[in-house]
């Protein structure tokens, strides 16, 4: 069935899957006449076609499926019977008649196998351990964060309102509700034109000459001005090109930020009011976002201390099905941000360093933890799907959605693991500490 298995290169192997041409032809005939007894025609009925039309129909397809079952087979068997891990699929190419005994057909498989993996000393692998404290400061910027999430507004200058003892005036954190056209070269453009269009001063959302030209203004004032789109602006008719804007501030309205009041506590499910849980149970929620992006800077030091200590020659197979993996990833993302991926050719080369990285990664935690029996324990896996599930107001639910279906304690399983090969290291290398300000680490300031 099989020549010896050839070597070469220090992953790639060959092997020669050779078969009778009269076992094909027999299996063919067989499964032809299966398909006979269905087979319709016209003029026909169904099951008495003649063969010479079933084969004419279905031949090319039965041959083929007979072909890949008999190739799919021999290569499993020797595989089995060679111990050989292969990575990924084998390459199938049919051999020329040259060197192909009369009455056989003959397959030659090109593969790869799974690299040896040595994991050097990691005693002298350098791991940096990131911390980061929640202090009173962060509870109150939570508090800041919670409180503009419930902001409403009031007319300014209406009585009780803030404008009191004078006209008022648009300013920043006023939500300003503009009539506004916008002209290039006399000619107004689609999307430069709009009626009672709120937005807040000081946001960002509008751009800065935009918001500049309002503030100041009064009810019932209009203004125009000049704007310079910028070159890389989304909108490419008017990218790059400068247009007269017009603006009539038509209201003008005060935030009015909640009191930190029990009432306050409540809208955040303090069901007493008490603003001393409040506070507890914000630096609670906080403190667990902080542990998981600690944890996270912590194991990217790892994951690049293993890949310093250790030597592999990574399968090109692999990186090429992690590739297509990245790029369908890519694809759903952008759907879900209403974006249309049909038609769009994301270059693979894009991926290549990222799936490369990933597949030599899989081999060292695989090779780490087999060696070192650190394997996700059950007790481990139901303690972490705990710990996601306090973070929910039904936390029962949580455990019911995740034990339900196997795939999702998979998810867990790996996530454990993870954690188990970052705490193995951390007891063998050479550990540092690095301290990152809570703003730095949620990514609300530039890291030192």
């Amino acid at each position: 069935m099989a020549t010896a298995v050839e070597t070469l290169s220090k992953l790639e192997r060959r092997i020669t899957l050779t078969f009778p041409l009269a076992d094909v032809q027999a299996e063919v005939e067989k499964r032809l006449k299966v398909r006979a007894r269905t087979a319709k025609a016209p003029g026909f009925r169904p099951g008495k076609v003649p063969m010479k039309m079933v084969a004419a129909q279905f031949g090319y397809q039965v041959e083929t499926e007979v072909l890949n079952d008999k190739v799919g087979r021999a290569f499993n068997d020797i595989a089995v019977e060679n111990n050989l891990r292969v990575a990924g699929y084998p390459k199938i190419e049919p051999k020329t008649s040259e060197g192909v005994a009369e009455g056989s057909l003959a397959f030659d498989a090109t593969f790869e196998v799974y690299p040896e993996v040595a994991i050097g000393d990691l005693s002298s692998a350098e791991v940096e351990k990131t911390t980061s404290a929640v202090s009173d400061t962060e509870i109150d910027k939570t508090l800041d964060i919670l409180r503009k999430q419930r902001v409403h507004y009031h007319v300014k200058g209406e009585q009780g309102a803030h404008g009191d003892g004078g006209e008022p005036v648009a300013q920043n954190g006023d939500r300003a509700t503009v009539d506004f056209v916008g002209k290039i070269d006399g000619v107004e453009f689609q999307g430069g034109k709009a009626d009672a269009f709120p937005f807040v001063l000081g946001e960002g959302r509008m751009l800065p000459e935009f918001e500049a030209a309002t503030i100041g203004l009064k009810v019932g004032e209009s203004k125009v001005f000049p704007l310079a789109f910028p070159a890389d602006y989304h909108g490419k008719d008017v990218a790059g090109k400068t247009a007269e804007f017009t603006i009539t501030l038509k209201k003008l309205e005060w935030a009015h930020l909640p009191e930190v009041d029990a009432e306050f506590a409540k809208s955040l499910g303090i069901e007493d009011g008490d603003l001393t849980k409040m506070r507890e149970d914000i630096k609670r929620n906080l403190e667990r976002e902080v542990s998981a992006r600690t944890k996270a800077k912590t194991k990217d030091s790892v994951m690049d201390a293993l890949i310093k200590v250790s030597e592999l020659e990574v399968p090109k197979a692999l990186v090429e099905q992690d590739i297509e993996r990245l790029v369908e990833m890519a694809h759903q993302d952008m759907a879900q941000r209403g974006m249309d991926p049909k038609g769009m050719q994301l270059p693979r080369e894009l991926f290549a360093a990222q799936a490369e990285r990933r597949v030599r990664l899989g081999l060292i935690l695989a090779e780490v933890v087999k060696t070192n029996k650190l394997e996700a324990t059950e007790e481990q896996v139901k303690a972490q799907v705990e710990d996601f599930a306090q973070s929910y107001e039904d936390p029962q639910q949580v455990l019911k959605y995740y034990f339900s279906d196997r795939r999702r304690l998979a998810e867990v399983e790996a996530l454990v693991l993870e954690e188990n090969v970052v705490n193995y290291v951390l007891g063998k290398s050479k550990v540092s500490e690095k301290s990152v300000a809570f703003d730095a680490l949620m990514g609300n300031q530039p890291q030192a």
